[in-house]
């Protein structure tokens, strides 16, 4: 009963998201982008293996830092992660870690397109969220923790679904659900260290609000991200469905969620 009760109260704040996102509709993508020659020779080639993933991942971030590109931002976030998850992939703590490491590939190579979209102009193939996200981290008119939640937003309430539907949640079902959730627990753990890293790099006012706080902005996001990592589950449950109705409908909610989430973020 607890858990239909969550669902149902996590249900208006879903569709209202959606709604921002279909009212807003998609961003203008008549700019073109000169792109950067550097970053797109890191991001042409798509990720085959978990370790070259992370490699090159933090071969991209070294760029954005050079560069003082706001999208460091979150890839400093998202690096440290999939290096996590890949360490904990080579020791064999997960139920399936041949599945976590697709799982894990698949998921950085959509967060790879979407940078090679964005420096090669190719913005109509862009999905809105990742615009959004990376023209905002490009004018640097909001805050760094802005630039991050865009990004999460985008990887996580956008990609994350179509990366469980391109690897398959089947067979064992139950199983790769648990490992999803243990990829979660990873996250948890490094939230404090996320939040001290982007102080110590991007804003040293970042660990005042940490200590002001105390553990609730920690527990706000566990729970952000368990949410979204749990609806994008069930969003790859949808896009497995035999109906194509119920395949479609998922992917439109997926979007307009998504987008009207970051339309909301870049306007806090």
């Amino acid at each position: 009963m607890e858990s239909r009760v969550t669902e149902a109260s996590r249900r208006p704040r879903r569709l209202g998201l959606a709604l921002r996102g279909a009212r807003r509709g998609r961003p203008d993508t008549g700019g073109e982008s000169e792109g950067s020659r550097e970053i797109l020779d890191l991001v042409e080639e798509p990720y085959r293996s978990v370790g070259g993933t992370h490699r090159r991942l933090t071969d991209l971030l070294e760029v954005f830092d050079a560069r003082d590109d706001r999208r460091s931002a979150f890839l400093t976030i998202y690096a440290r992660v999939t290096g996590a998850v890949a360490d904990r992939v080579e020791r064999g703590w997960f139920g399936d870690c041949e599945w976590v490491a697709d799982y894990l590939v698949t998921f950085a190579d959509l967060y790879r397109e979407a940078v090679l979209d964005f420096e090669a102009g190719r913005l109509e193939a862009l999905a809105d969220p990742w615009q959004i996200a990376f023209e905002t981290a490009e004018t640097e008119e909001c805050h760094v923790l802005q630039d991050v939640a865009l990004g999460i937003n985008a990887h996580i309430n956008y990609d994350l679904a179509l990366a469980l539907d391109e690897v398959g949640i089947d067979p064992d079902r139950r199983r790769k659900r648990d490992d999803h959730r243990a990829v979660t627990d990873v996250l948890r753990r490094l939230v404090d260290e996320n939040q001290d890293t982007l102080a110590e790099k991007y804003d040293p006012t970042i660990a005042d609000l940490d200590e002001l706080l105390g553990e609730l902005d920690e527990l706000f996001s566990v729970l952000a991200i368990d949410e979204c990592r749990d609806s994008a589950w069930r969003t790859a449950v949808a896009l497995d469905s035999s109906l194509p109705v119920r395949r479609r409908f998922a992917m439109w909610v997926t979007r307009a969620t998504s987008t009207g989430a970051a339309y909301l973020i870049r306007g806090t």
